[in-house]
């Protein structure tokens, strides 16, 4: 099963990137708080401090990643391509 599906890129989520260092994703809809913190932690050798999940209008489950200040969301972003 793949946990992560996507990047979730909006204004707000760039603001949150730079302001809070929180990446979004868009996941499993199966998935829990614990594997998606496994996977981000995995894929993008990062300390992720929380995970908030919430399903979203189109009925896709979107997950809000706090990084520990020792990483930064910008430069993920950066390696995904998103800048």
């Amino acid at each position: 099963m793949t946990i992560i599906k996507y990047p979730f890129i909006t204004e707000k989520a760039t603001i949150e990137m730079g302001a809070e260092n929180k990446l979004q994703f868009i996941v499993d809809v199966n998935a829990t708080k614990g594997q998606v913190k496994k996977e981000v932690e995995r894929l993008y050798d990062v300390t992720v401090i929380d995970v908030r999940t919430m399903m979203t209008t189109k009925g896709l489950k979107k997950a809000i990643v706090r990084l520990s200040p020792e990483d930064s969301a910008d430069e993920i972003a950066s390696r995904l391509g998103i800048f």
